[in-house]
């Protein structure tokens, strides 16, 4: 398993606060709005992505922390082998993701995904 991108999610009520900070002040681009998340990142390969949510998606919370993986069955193999316990999923969401959460050693929430093909 390696692991692909980070992303941190910050939660909000106020997704236009969101956009103007994040993509009218800071230049990132909208890359998605699914209307309780939005999105925003560069094309430069620096691949910093910034998302902001008003849930988690599927009646979640919104997690502290997601991590893109190349195979997130494997990654969830891994957790339980540690003895990490699943707090949600495996999902297959309707978004075109396969996530879990998990909360890490200090009790953050966080959200390990893959891209369906």
């Amino acid at each position: 398993m390696k692991v692909k991108r980070i992303v941190t999610n910050i939660h909000t009520e106020d997704l236009a606060a969101a956009r103007t900070f994040y993509e009218d002040v800071l230049g990132l681009e909208k890359w998605m709005d699914h209307g309780w998340i939005a999105t925003y990142g560069t094309d430069a390969r620096m691949d910093v992505q910034v998302s902001v949510a008003s849930e988690g998606g599927s009646g979640t919370p919104v997690p502290d922390l997601s991590i893109e993986v190349d195979d997130v069955d494997e990654a969830l193999n891994r957790m339980k082998q540690a003895g990490f316990q699943i707090e949600y999923g495996p999902a297959d969401e309707p978004w075109g993701v396969r996530r879990f959460y998990v909360r890490d050693p200090f009790g953050k929430l966080i959200n390990i995904l893959a891209h369906k093909p």
